[in-house]
């Protein structure tokens, strides 16, 4: 699984956000705004990331509208769950680490896990 930078992350989440596709010029706007990051970059910069993101599958560019548009992937959740799946599959003991995590989780998250398990 590709790790994702600062700015990567920043993109990322506008565009899981996003219920449409956005293109460099939307992104470049939201990240300056005071809401977000209220960082001030290039076009060519977010250029540059979105073409990382969709080299990473990330990303997938409109290419039938000009400028490009770009959309998540895939969605937000399905993104933390693979790189949930990661680091379960880098441990040695797959189980201590499932009940570290199960430990530590909310009353409410674990009624939520068990709901899901009950319905597997």
């Amino acid at each position: 699984m590709n790790s994702l930078g600062e700015l990567e992350r920043s993109v990322m989440d506008l565009l899981w956000a996003s219920t449409e596709s956005l293109s460099a010029y939307d992104l470049q706007a939201a990240l300056a705004s005071p809401a977000s990051s209220g960082r001030e970059l290039a076009a060519t910069t977010i250029l540059t990331v979105l073409s990382r993101l969709e080299k990473k599958n990330f990303v997938v560019r409109e290419r039938d509208v000009r400028p490009h548009r770009y959309r998540a992937a895939s969605v937000r959740a399905e993104h933390m769950a693979d790189l949930m799946h990661e680091v379960l599959g880098g441990a040695s003991d797959r189980t201590a680490v499932l009940e570290r995590f199960v430990g530590q989780v909310t009353n409410e998250e674990a009624e939520t896990l068990r709901r899901i398990l009950d319905g597997r």
